[in-house]
């Protein structure tokens, strides 16, 4: 309920609202928070958690367009027909939620992770890597997003972006006015992910050997796989746990030119990536580029020291105590350096994983949907005539005098 009592009645339009998805959780997240809180949520996608279907509170409107084999066609039908559920249940609706250009409904608060307007101009882009017919289609995709993504921006109420970086990348590339910008932070599963011993004979690991993981696609430039291989041949007593599907990847054959196949293990995609993480010594993830990266607030919450990029979002949640933070991605004597340093030196490994731990407890799953839920009722509150102006975080939000009527 909001402050005066009264229940919202909110509907979220999204792809996915499940676990196991970064921008699914978060949606699903939100929805737990929201029934917690006596609201109701009409929630319009083609997923919706099994949990959630059969709540009292919780109308699911299904788009089922999976057999709709071309992504931009599957987008735009779904964007028709989201659009044309909420006209019908307009006078039901007092908030409408989406992410990014997901409806051609207007919104009264769009939750950004990925600004495709930024995303098509950078030069990690896959098409600017290898040109062919599979990269040019997603330039294409990609283009065509950050126009409508724009136009969806331009006619939402207000913005809640996931990082810092994804604000300015918001204000820059998009065009948005940064006063109608709150930033709020993923969260993680403490519960799940957490320091724990796992017997590492029954993964058929070595006790006294130092390994660090590894997690993403494989298939992508954009996690920097390749860097870490270059980094992992110049030292040598460290193996690599790799974590992703495997099977079209270049990497194994890297890993072999660089003769240390017998020091990088390839698992596959794994579901319990929590039991991998806690057979680890530290996390290794200098990504060229993301939005926030869940992954790396998992690994801390499992208690692993942290080597990244400072291209990942999520980089804002960190202090040195508890992440080596590399300047540029592509350094790959820095990156030598950083794995060096932490795995011959168990003291600094136990001591930033102590810091990494603290650091995800102040940024779990339910903090994170609390501050989405006061966003809402502030918004809320705006399309009353109220305008509040509180802080978040010690930065001002703002709700604009011209939203205050649709």
């Amino acid at each position: 309920m909001d402050e005066r009592g009264t229940t919202m009645r909110i509907c979220l339009v999204t792809h996915k609202v499940k676990k196991g998805d970064g921008q699914g959780r978060v949606n699903y997240e939100v929805i737990v928070e929201a029934l917690k809180q006596g609201h109701e949520v009409i929630v319009i996608s083609s997923e919706l958690s099994e949990d959630l279907r059969n709540h009292s509170q919780v109308e699911w409107i299904r788009i089922n367009v999976s057999k709709i084999p071309i992504a931009l066609l599957r987008n735009q039908l779904f964007a028709i027909v989201s659009a044309c559920s909420i006209w019908l249940r307009r006078t039901r609706i007092q908030l409408v939620v989406v992410n990014g250009f997901i409806t051609y409904a207007r919104s009264d608060i769009n939750c950004v992770h990925l600004v495709h307007s930024a995303w098509v101009k950078s030069k990690y882009h896959p098409f600017r890597e290898k040109k062919t017919l599979r990269t040019f289609y997603h330039f294409v995709y990609n283009g065509i997003n950050a126009v409508l993504e724009r136009i969806a921006l331009k006619k939402t109420r207000h913005i809640i972006s996931v990082s810092e970086q994804v604000k300015q990348e918001l204000v820059r590339d998009a065009k948005c006015g940064g006063r109608r910008i709150s930033v709020v932070h993923n969260g993680v599963d403490t519960s799940e992910f957490y320091p724990r011993q796992i017997n590492r004979a029954g993964y058929k690991l070595d006790e006294h050997t130092v390994y660090a993981l590894f997690a993403g696609d494989l298939n992508s430039g954009i996690k920097n796989l390749d860097t870490v291989l270059r980094a992992l041949s110049e030292v040598e007593h460290v193996h690599l746990l790799v974590l992703g599907n495997a099977e079209k990847s270049p990497y194994p054959k890297v890993a072999e030119q660089l003769g240390i196949s017998d020091r990088v293990h390839f698992l596959g995609y794994r579901k319990n990536i929590a039991d991998f993480m806690a057979l680890a010594d530290l996390f290794v993830f200098p990504s060229r580029y993301e939005s926030f990266s869940l992954v790396i607030l998992e690994a801390m919450a499992s208690g692993l020291p942290v080597i990244m990029s400072n291209r990942c979002g999520v980089v804002e949640l960190l202090s040195d105590d508890a992440a080596i933070i590399l300047d540029n991605p592509d350094d790959t004597k820095a990156l030598t350096n950083a794995i060096r340093e932490l795995s011959s030196n168990p003291e600094q490994l136990r001591r930033m994983a102590r810091r990494a731990r603290e650091h995800a407890l102040q940024n779990d799953w339910e903090a994170m949907a609390i501050k989405y839920m006061e966003i809402f009722r502030e918004t809320m509150n705006a399309q009353s005539g109220i305008l509040p102006i509180d802080r978040l975080e010690g930065k001002e939000r703002y709700v604009e005098n011209t939203y205050t009527q649709k």
